[in-house]
């Protein structure tokens, strides 16, 4: 790890100051990720900007949905009274990442934040396109089994170039719920759509989101919905804690006895970016909630789905866990 500054401002505008100063700083809060990223000397901030003392913590009702400070802690989140009665799949979803104590110190801003865990990314001695662009990617024909199977081809705005996944949980269930995510610049105040928020990897794979630079996550905004019930979050993993998502689904169904008036669906563990399954959606609405209809809807979203040599069991393995996730969701399981 190399020498750093540190400053802690209490501004949202000597915050974004201080970062832009400083071409290689980094906006630090939890620190869950950045501070093992920079023991590897994956990352070597000259510059670290600490944004805990900006007024980012309220969990709060706004309009009429809920508005999640950037600086709220994982832990804060997802036991919050609010969370669990109006939005109890992101509460699912957090409750399935790390470990308990990470998700005390981890914050929502940080969580969107973080970076994939290809083994390739964290070992400065191989090839990787995101840490060191033009190097090559040493999981596409190297050990690849926890890698892509969505958005790798050109055509998905993809790229061969990066075939690493987006490690959260939290952001699978943002994804699903259409969340958007306030931040603030440079050049004012803006709103991004959740799913446009992480990006797939293109011709810059070292990019993980849209966000500019001195941009600043200030909250989460979650739109009412009736996803309040028959929501379910599976998570498959090498062990059953502190373990990434091998494959994770996002499930929420709104029920009319027990025809399906809308559904929403997302995966984690199989893309650049939380994987948004729009299509499986659509051939959910207006059908009966049965086993056959969502193995239907599975097949659906199976259909872009490209698999390297160590990974093709996500191919069954990511259809099985989308009919488990909605059987669950459903009360059929």
């Amino acid at each position: 790890m190399i020498n750093f500054q540190y400053v802690q401002p209490t501004t949202p505008q000597a915050a974004i100051e201080a970062l832009t100063a400083t071409p290689t700083a980094q906006f630090i809060a939890g620190g869950t990720n950045l501070v093992d990223l920079m023991k590897r000397e994956v990352m070597n901030p000259e510059k670290l900007v600490d944004l805990n003392a900006l007024p980012y913590r309220a969990i709060e009702k706004a309009g009429s949905g809920l508005r999640i400070g950037a600086l709220a802690l994982n832990s804060a989140v997802a036991d919050h009274p609010l969370i669990r009665q109006y939005q109890p799949l992101l509460s699912q979803a957090l409750n399935a990442g790390a470990s308990a104590q990470i998700r005390n110190m981890a914050t929502v801003g940080g969580n969107m934040m973080q970076r994939t865990r290809c083994y390739y990314f964290y070992d400065p001695a191989m090839p990787c396109n995101k840490r060191e662009p033009g190097s090559g990617c040493g999981a596409l024909n190297g050990f690849n089994r926890i890698h892509a199977i969505f958005g790798t081809r050109d055509g998905q705005s993809g790229s061969p170039s990066c075939i690493a996944v987006h490690p959260s949980d939290m952001c699978v269930a943002l994804t699903a719920l259409d969340a958007t995510v306030q931040v603030t610049g440079p050049k004012g105040d803006r709103t991004i759509p959740f799913p446009d928020f992480h990006r797939l990897p293109g011709s810059t794979p070292q990019r993980d989101t849209n966000l500019e630079r001195g941009e600043l996550i200030v909250a989460v905004q979650i739109p009412e919905n009736r996803f309040a019930r028959n929501v379910h979050y599976l998570k498959v993993r090498d062990r059953n804690s502190y373990a990434f998502a091998l494959v994770s689904v996002a499930a929420a169904l709104d029920l009319d006895g027990q025809t399906i008036r809308a559904a929403r669906l997302a995966m984690g563990g199989v893309a650049h970016k939380p994987w948004r399954l729009l299509a499986a959606e659509q051939a959910l609405q207006g059908k009966t909630a049965s086993e056959a209809t969502f193995q239907q809807a599975a097949a659906v979203a199976m259909r872009e789905a490209k698999a390297y040599e160590h990974n093709a069991f996500k191919l069954k393995m990511a259809p099985a866990a989308m009919v488990e996730a909605l059987k669950v969701a459903a009360g059929l399981a």
